[in-house]
């Protein structure tokens, strides 16, 4: 049976919980619940079971130092200038970062599952918006546009299952891969 998969780095709980306090409680902004924010290096879709198990075993086979990342940024996603997803940042093109998300695109691609095309831009999403004005978020995005939440140390990244639920999508862990080095 397929599984929905993504590989993420998870948070420490003291970031989970900075970064819920963010939460600006305005009408249509669905803040994420702290204990499901993640950095998404990668989302695949609905994947063969045959094909998780070889994705498995390609990124098992990764290795990389242990590096810290900053979070610092809050910003939008927007569709026709609505905000639709807001997000806190990860620095500007962590050299560390983008070289784990490129090992994992090639994991992917050796066993047949396909890339994802558009630009990767690295972030940790805090919230969803449903008919929510840019206007309404202005005040709360210019007084936050540098909050830093600290450096988060990068030890290991994970691949989830993910099941959608009318209560939201629930999170299952399948694989952690640990850095290699610089423990």
């Amino acid at each position: 049976m397929p599984k929905r998969l993504f590989v993420a780095i998870d948070l420490p709980e003291s970031t989970h919980q900075l970064l819920a306090t963010l939460d600006p409680h305005v009408r249509g902004v669905h803040w994420t619940d702290p204990a499901q924010m993640h950095l998404t290096l990668s989302f695949f879709g609905e994947v063969p079971n045959e094909t998780d198990l070889a994705l498995q075993k390609k990124l098992t086979a990764i290795e990389f130092g242990a590096f810290f990342l900053p979070i610092v940024g809050v910003g939008t996603f927007s569709a026709k200038a609505a905000p639709k997803i807001i997000w806190i940042g990860v620095g500007k093109a962590h050299p560390h970062l983008f070289q784990i998300h490129k090992r994992v695109q090639e994991a992917a691609l050796a066993v047949g599952l396909e890339p994802e095309l558009r630009p990767w831009h690295p972030h940790i999403t805090l919230a969803r918006c449903r008919n929510v004005s840019a206007q309404s978020l202005r005040k709360f995005l210019q007084a936050n546009a540098e909050f830093d939440a600290g450096m988060i140390r990068v030890e290991a990244f994970h691949l989830y299952s993910s099941k959608l639920t009318p209560a939201g999508p629930i999170h299952t862990r399948e694989l952690t891969v640990s850095c290699s080095r610089g423990r």
